[in-house]
């Protein structure tokens, strides 16, 4: 069983910035792929960015602007988002696939424009 705390969201103008944080609980290992996910109101959760050992990936509406990091000595994933949007405004949502996939709780990141 994997636990994900997530914390950094708030709410930011828009070209600001916010880091993510998701902790998760349990041994971790560069192969499992952690990822960052998010929800819109009405809207479905759709992938933000995603690593595997040392390979990441990015939906195109947050390439050059978003970047996603780990450190796997603390089972923790980032996400440090620039250049913030209205459009970013969501439920961010961390998860790990190791066997199963684990969710967090979400953190809210709000954007004014």
């Amino acid at each position: 069983q994997v636990q994900l705390v997530e914390s950094g969201g708030g709410l930011v103008q828009a070209g600001g910035s916010l880091t993510l944080s998701c902790a998760a609980s349990g041994n971790i290992f560069p192969r499992n792929t952690m990822g960052w996910y998010r929800q819109a109101p009405g809207k479905q959760r759709e992938l933000v960015a995603t690593i595997t050992d040392g390979y990441t990936n990015y939906a195109d509406s947050v390439k050059g602007r978003f970047t996603i990091s780990r450190d796997n000595a603390k089972n923790t994933v980032y996400l440090q988002m620039k250049n913030l949007k209205p459009e970013d405004t969501g439920v961010y949502y961390c998860n790990v696939r190791k066997f199963a996939t684990y969710w967090g709780q979400g953190t809210q990141v709000t954007v004014s424009s």
